[in-house]
């Protein structure tokens, strides 16, 4: 009776998970961001992260919440890189800077080419699907508040004026770097994405 009972839970829980999670949902962040929600089929997920059907499924669920839990640790992880590179700079105003700069240098280049996780699924999906608008809205928020935090910073070294919108600048610094991730992802070339990047700046002070 023990053994049947054994036998029975072993094949209602499944098969024990003998992969790294981690790296799975990695592989599968990839390929959503360099093909999109709606362009990425299982076939591709189960190839990236090396699963049979039923592993994901009870790993990670459905795809649509696959691709919430990819949008989620891409969010995580780019807000935390950003928040650290903001304690290693040498100012407020610098960060910025530096990260435009970054991200004028992906111009032609394959990582330019996938632009940005979350704002590709923006663009994508915009607000017509309320499971992603969540996480999309969160990483976009997150972005805002990194600026925020680095304009606060900025401002108290004296490099922007005291009277300034934080608010308002964090919001165009966001949509300033959608929209220059945007463009190199489309082709813009290098010459043209560093130019950009000064004039975007003027706004901060």
């Amino acid at each position: 009776m023990d053994r049947l009972v054994h036998i029975i839970r072993a094949m209602t829980i499944g098969r024990p998970i003998e992969f790294d999670p981690e790296k799975a949902l990695d592989a599968a962040v990839d390929v959503f961001w360099c093909k999109g929600y709606e362009a990425t089929s299982m076939s591709d997920l189960l190839t990236a992260m090396k699963l049979s059907k039923s592993s994901l499924y009870q790993s990670f669920g459905s795809k649509r919440q696959l691709f919430t839990r990819c949008l989620t640790r891409y969010q995580e992880r780019f807000t935390s890189e950003l928040n650290h590179g903001l304690e290693e700079a040498k100012s407020g105003r610098r960060f910025i800077e530096s990260v435009f700069q970054a991200v004028a240098e992906t111009a032609q280049q394959p990582e330019g080419e996938k632009g940005c996780l979350v704002g590709n699924s923006a663009s994508e999906l915009g607000q017509r699907d309320t499971v992603f608008a969540k996480p999309v809205a969160q990483g976009l928020r997150g972005l805002g508040e990194v600026f925020k935090a680095a304009l606060k910073r900025a401002q108290t070294e004296g490099d922007v004026p005291p009277h300034a919108d934080l608010n308002a600048l964090a919001s165009y610094l966001v949509s300033s770097m959608t929209g220059l991730r945007t463009l190199i992802k489309a082709g813009l070339d290098k010459r043209a994405a560093r130019s950009m990047v000064p004039l975007i700046l003027k706004a901060v002070g």
